[in-house]
């Protein structure tokens, strides 16, 4: 087994732990030849070898990933891993905090956009329960 598939299916299982298996099935379902060069990639490079490293623990890796996705403008990839964070067990408090303090490095445009992804997923993830569900733009 060549060095890339190790990582890999080191990667697979953790990536289907943290975004979902449906998720991760459907996009390695739907990729033809092309695509699946990008899905075995990012499986083996973020998945297996990144978040596969046993130095930070999955819920500090969410938490960076919240962060940097703000500085990067990248609101699909929020919206997963705002859902990847809650299967980590970060908190609602935790992930407000961590797009807070995004905000005050990164500007208020790009807290803006993380915050109003964020809310999307924690509505359609019911994990706002006991707050008022408001208008993000206000």
């Amino acid at each position: 087994m060549s060095e890339d598939d190790a990582l890999f299916q080191k990667g697979l299982p953790i990536r289907r732990e943290v975004l979902g298996a449906d998720y991760v099935d459907a996009s390695m379902a739907k990729a033809d030849a092309f695509m699946m060069s990008f899905q075995r990639a990012t499986t083996s490079w973020a998945w297996g070898w990144a978040w596969g490293d046993p130095t930070l623990d999955r819920r500090t890796r969410s938490m960076l990933n919240l962060a940097m996705l703000t500085a990067l403008g990248r609101t699909p990839e929020i919206k997963l891993h705002v859902k990847g964070a809650l299967n980590n067990g970060v908190s609602v408090e935790e992930i407000k905090a961590v797009l807070l303090h995004a905000t005050a490095y990164c500007g208020i445009p790009a807290g803006l956009d993380a915050f109003k992804a964020a809310h999307e997923v924690l509505v359609k993830e019911a994990a706002l329960t006991g707050e008022p569900v408001t208008d993000p733009d206000r």
